[in-house]
């Protein structure tokens, strides 16, 4: 079972989170600030945060981009508002994923699971390691270098690249993509969607504005290349 590290300042939600992933049999370290949660990370060393968004003193959106500095660690954050300024703001600082507070531990669990379930390579009779441009992915390592250097991609933003990637020019809606890399089978938030991609252009295009690889076709979704 994965560590858990769970950074929230409600009390009432940071103990039943705790008891329930607990009660499946994870390792749980709990945090009630953001100062807490950072200090935790190197000792506790866990395989995924649980972020509380509205956090007192560094909120959960200062934690993220503080987290993301130095790290890829797998963040999903927590928020007890569907504010949209706040959700978005979250995303576009790095998170993986979101879920809204109330949460049932089930629906937890299987948001965790999902953002940390291996990446396993189902194209056949495609190369380990595939060249686009200056681009080089390889899906055996899980690893991807732009012009030699080796890129940190956060988990969700490499599983979309993988996704796109292995049927190039082919176009896919936010709701494929939401369904194939998030694995919400439901009609979830296109913004994770869009707030990735943002965030994985930045990484992989020479100019963002202009993308090569990411391509958005208005009105439909995205899809990898022409290039």
């Amino acid at each position: 079972m994965p560590r858990v590290l769970l950074v929230e300042d409600d009390p009432s939600v940071r103990e039943g989170v705790e008891l329930g992933l607990r009660r499946r049999g994870h390792e749980v370290r709990v945090a009630a600030t953001g100062e807490a949660g950072l200090a935790a990370l190197t000792e506790f060393r866990p395989d995924l945060m649980l972020l509380d968004l509205m956090l007192p003193g560094m909120n959960g959106v200062q934690v993220c981009r503080r987290v993301r500095e130095q790290s890829q660690l797998p963040i999903i954050m927590l928020t007890a508002r569907g504010d949209d300024f706040d959700v978005v703001i979250g995303l576009e600082a790095g998170a993986d994923d979101y879920i809204v507070k109330p949460a049932r531990t089930e629906v937890i669990e299987a948001r965790i699971s999902a953002v940390l379930r291996r990446i396993v390579n189902t194209a056949q009779g495609r190369t380990a390691i595939e060249v686009y441009g200056d681009l080089a992915i390889d899906r055996a390592g899980l690893t991807v270098t732009k012009s030699g250097r080796h890129l940190a991609l956060a988990p969700s933003e490499l599983k979309l690249l993988l996704h796109l990637s292995a049927a190039p020019e082919q176009v896919f809606s936010r709701q494929q993509l939401l369904e194939h890399v998030w694995e919400h089978s439901f009609h979830a938030d296109a913004r994770l969607v869009d707030a990735c991609v943002a965030r994985l252009r930045g990484k992989i295009e020479n100019e963002a504005g202009s993308p090569r690889y990411i391509q958005t076709l208005r009105g439909f979704g995205y899809r990898f290349g022409p290039l």
